[in-house]
């Protein structure tokens, strides 16, 4: 009879470990067979709360996966069902159960993008992150001070503040957030680059550096001239000569801007004129990029003061005023002698 009994358990663990080898094998499977999923590929969305049996058996459902339980009970084996992250997950067409299970447990979401582009002003930059549907906006209806102030940087003045760059981010995340990130950036590249200036520059604190680095980028439409710009407006600093910029003009103008700068424009007296003030305006007018920022720190060599657009991105730099008022004849008016801020007219 003991021996029934004996046969008769032996038996038993050999087919429990026959079944046991079978399931294994069979989640083996289907863990390593693609998923059905379009060709287009397929968005996952794993929301606040949820939990893997939820998820697998919403795959299940929509005919994404053949087994739900096969799903949790791997996630369960291998440790990675408590390992959850919420987030968006693109499936590709032909990714299997375990590249899925894998993505979730690792975090690895969809990444979306926000670019702050090189010269834009902080208005610009409120603007577009107003748009980007995939962000949460918590600062819409705030004053530019009540957002340094969600930021940690109360009383300080935004613009030029933020580094331009591509910021990746999931779906959902906030507009403060974003914004730290940009503002750390060009914190952490200005104090390193500040320590690696050249010795006899005009600019005397890294927020000078802004400021002027922000005119050399909107006055800059070849991204190889940046250094010659900053070279020009670096001797105009140090020879206490006025910079006349007119994109100092446009920043000072506001809203009252249209397209065009008039002579009234340039003798008007705002704070940004820098055709009425002597040195620099009083805060960056954009934000300056990283060659920009260089370009001020380690300016181009030269005896250029002056330069004027040549009408194709480039400038013709010049050394006297002279030179410098028959460029902007042949270049801004066409070859006719017409007063403007710097004409005089040579003499007989």
């Amino acid at each position: 009879m003991f021996r029934k009994m004996n046969y008769s358990i032996g038996l038993l663990f050999v087919l429990v470990a026959m079944v046991v080898t079978w399931l294994a094998y069979d989640i083996k499977q289907f863990m390593s067979t693609a998923m059905s999923i379009p060709a287009e590929g397929l968005i996952v969305k794993v929301e606040s709360g949820s939990n893997l049996t939820r998820i697998a058996n919403r795959l299940y459902k929509t005919g994404v996966i053949s087994n739900a339980r096969y799903l949790t009970w791997y996630a369960r084996w291998t440790s990675q069902a408590s390992k959850i992250h919420i987030g968006e997950y693109e499936l590709d067409a032909g990714a299997t159960p375990e590249t899925f299970l894998s993505n979730i447990s690792a975090g690895n979401v969809i990444q979306y993008s926000f670019t702050i582009v090189e010269g834009w002003n902080f208005l610009q930059v409120r603007q577009a992150l107003k748009k980007n549907e995939h962000i949460s906006h918590t600062i819409s209806a705030k004053t530019n001070a009540q957002v340094m102030t969600d930021l940690g940087q109360a009383a300080i003045n935004p613009e030029g503040r933020f580094m331009p760059d591509t910021y990746h981010f999931p779906r959902g995340e906030n507009d403060v957030n974003i914004l730290k990130r940009a503002f750390r950036s060009m914190e952490k590249y200005l104090t390193a680059q500040w320590d690696d200036r050249d010795v006899g520059i005009p600019v005397k604190s890294p927020y000078e550096v802004l400021i002027l680095a922000s005119i050399v980028e909107k006055e800059t439409g070849l991204a190889s001239e940046r250094p010659a710009i900053a070279g020009v407006f670096s001797r105009r600093l140090i020879k206490r000569m006025r910079l006349q910029s007119d994109p100092t003009v446009i920043y000072g103008m506001g809203s009252r801007y249209k397209g065009n700068i008039r002579r009234s424009d340039l003798n008007q007296e705002t704070p940004y004129n820098t055709y009425r003030i002597f040195g620099l305006p009083p805060t960056p007018i954009a934000m300056p990029g990283r060659d920009a920022i260089k370009a001020v720190l380690r300016p181009e060599e030269g005896d250029y003061f002056y330069f004027v657009a040549r009408g194709n991105g480039s400038h013709q730099f010049s050394a006297t005023l002279a030179e410098h008022n028959r460029a902007v004849i042949k270049y801004q008016l066409k070859g006719r002698k017409k007063s403007f801020s710097s004409f005089k007219a040579d003499p007989p």
